[in-house]
């Protein structure tokens, strides 16, 4: 795993998100944008980090910071997950895994013995220029959006 880090430029990427429209890293050129790679939708941790983020989107706005999370799931899934918990961000559909290389967060997991390849729960802070400001590798789930709202 090679993950992209501070100074690095960001990758462009189009990816669907819950609503089915295609979303462009470069449709938000001279914002901020904060990409957070993410597991699996409706799973508790994945639930907490997302539910944190739409609760502080007023203070994220008056940064004009626009919020994308990037899972391997399907549409469909991304759909119903917005939809329970009224998320009010793009959630983005990754499922051949190719943005997530693209940054370095894809690779080797293991849990409870078993190793696998999945996706690695970091977070990516974009600058308006395009390239990387923070690389937020070092929080827990209930407490990521102080992390971000800190590096603002």
């Amino acid at each position: 795993m090679n993950t992209l880090q501070a100074g690095d430029k960001a990758p462009a990427f189009s990816l669907q998100n819950q609503n089915d429209e295609t979303i462009n890293l470069a449709d938000f050129a001279g914002k901020r944008v904060l990409v957070y790679f993410y597991p699996k939708a409706m799973t508790p941790g994945c639930t907490v980090q997302a539910q944190k983020l739409r609760d502080i989107k007023a203070e994220l706005d008056q940064h004009d910071v626009v919020v994308m999370g990037i899972s391997p799931d399907p549409v469909k899934r991304l759909t119903k997950f917005a939809e329970r918990d009224e998320l009010n961000f793009h959630l983005l559909s990754d499922e051949d895994h190719a943005v997530a290389d693209a940054f370095g967060v894809w690779g080797l997991k293991k849990f409870m013995g078993r190793e696998y390849d999945g996706i690695h729960r970091l977070s990516f802070l974009i600058g308006p220029d395009g390239n990387i400001e923070h690389f937020i590798n070092k929080f827990k789930t209930k407490d990521h959006h102080e992390v971000v709202l800190g590096l603002l």
